[in-house]
């Protein structure tokens, strides 16, 4: 295993299954977060079902996290090792002939996505993991009330239009990601072969609709809060 790795296809391969998984959590994730734009109480369900739901919690979420630090990890260390690999010739290398800008700069928007995943995190998941597990209060209640937390929680964070346009630029740089990523990562492991051009077809489409159901749920809950 500690071979596979060493290679440089190996790497890309362990790269791509990465960004596979992370792709399908993205849908996921997406399909939740969209029922809040539609029904507040339907929100508030498919959310304390998934916060209190053990294999969501004790597998699900712990191979999420270890999926999103591998995929950043190993994309450091493949932009680490292309620089050096190409050395002084990266320099004079004309990139715009060879490559687009979003390939060119992928390092660059995934640290910009990092830093997103970053305040993602303290706005929602530690929050979270403070009132169940550090609290112990798993009702998922609003205090002194009958009423589910979720859907409050979430119009709370997206008041502030400094919050809003800081996603909504988080999610444009993931378009960009995504763009140059989707193929990629097919191409890793073999399967855009005669497949090429309806690859892009659906990567271009999934590269927009994805981020862009996002921004319009953080919109959303600006204008409505």
């Amino acid at each position: 295993m500690s071979g596979f790795f060493k290679s440089s296809i190996g790497r890309k391969v362990a790269m791509a299954l990465s960004a596979f998984f992370l792709m399908f959590f993205l849908i996921m994730h997406l399909s939740v977060n969209l029922v809040s734009v539609f029904s507040e109480d339907a929100f508030n369900t498919a959310s304390h079902f998934m916060g209190t739901n053990p294999v969501v919690q004790y597998v699900m979420q712990p191979v999420l996290i270890f999926g999103v630090v591998f995929h950043f990890v190993m994309g450091f260390v493949l932009e680490m090792r292309n620089k050096k690999a190409i050395g002084v010739s990266y320099a004079k290398n004309n990139g715009a002939a060879n490559s687009t800008w979003v390939s060119r700069n992928m390092i660059y928007s995934g640290l910009v996505i990092l830093a997103f995943l970053i305040l993602h995190f303290i706005d929602f998941w530690i929050p979270e993991m403070n009132v169940k597990y550090i609290q112990g209060d798993m009702s998922g209640l609003i205090e002194g009330t009958e009423n589910f937390r979720y859907y409050e929680e979430l119009q709370h964070k997206f008041v502030s239009p400094i919050r809003v346009g800081a996603y909504v630029i988080s999610f444009v740089l993931l378009a960009l990601h995504l763009l140059h990523g989707f193929t990629s990562a097919f191409q890793s492991v073999g399967s855009n072969a005669g497949r090429k051009k309806s690859l892009q077809t659906f990567g271009k489409i999934y590269s927009v609709i994805i981020p862009l159901g996002f921004i319009i749920v953080a919109v959303y809950h600006h204008f409505n809060h």
